[in-house]
């Protein structure tokens, strides 16, 4: 269970003994330990096997593929993979790639209904861009009708492993993946994906070079 997910249990449990022991009727406690145990269901984090293939963009959270569409990007071709996790889904979001944070830009927004494709702009959201083995990724935590909350661990300056842990989402919510069209995509549209071991796609990384960190960022490197 991730950190956030013991203070809604503890908080549940409090409730649960503190309602049976001051109405004597224990039996209203079932409620909030009901609940305590659904926050601790939610926030489930299991570990994952990790693939090692060279060029492999993975799956940043669980849920299901819900389009898969060419964009542009300041004139470069790109893809953009969306994701829709739900209530029952795990949200912990994982590292699409291994590489180093160039830029994390948090955007207030509004909360509506994350499967559609104005989420994308107008939500809450959390826009982080990566560069490893190469190429440019770029990945969005995007919150929904019921996530109030983004979270992200990281900072500008970390290398990251794939498929490391960098935060998560609360309850219902989407991730977008954008990354170079010089790729061959490894799902479709409906596809279930597990954060941290699906491979959404492949880039071609023969013919592209390493992104070179500067002087600060192999020093925030943690």
């Amino acid at each position: 269970m991730v950190r956030d997910g013991i203070y809604y249990v503890l908080a549940f449990v409090a409730v649960a003994v503190l309602l049976g022991w001051f109405t004597g009727i224990w039996a209203l406690a079932l409620i909030p330990l009901l609940l305590a145990a659904f926050f601790g269901w939610f926030f489930r984090d299991p570990e994952r096997t990790i693939p090692q293939t060279p060029g492999a963009i993975v799956s940043p959270g669980d849920g299901k593929v819900t389009d898969i569409v060419a964009v542009d990007v300041n004139g470069e071709a790109r893809t953009r993979i969306s994701i829709f996790l739900n209530v029952f889904n795990v949200h912990v979001n994982r590292s699409p790639i291994a590489g180093v944070i160039r830029n994390v830009e948090y955007r207030k927004g509004k909360f509506g209904n994350a499967m559609g494709s104005v989420s994308a702009e107008a939500n809450e959201q959390n826009i982080v861009t990566m560069e490893g083995e190469g190429h440019t990724v770029v990945f969005k935590q995007i919150a929904g009708l019921l996530a109030r909350r983004i979270v992200f661990a990281k900072k500008v300056g970390d290398m990251l492993a794939r498929g490391e842990r960098v935060g998560l989402i609360k309850f219902g919510s989407r991730v977008d993946v954008i990354f170079t069209s010089a790729s061959e995509v490894s799902v479709k549209i409906g596809d279930d994906v597990a954060g941290g071991s699906t491979i959404l796609a492949v880039v071609r990384v023969g013919n592209l070079q390493a992104p070179v960190m500067s002087e600060s960022e192999r020093g925030g490197v943690r």
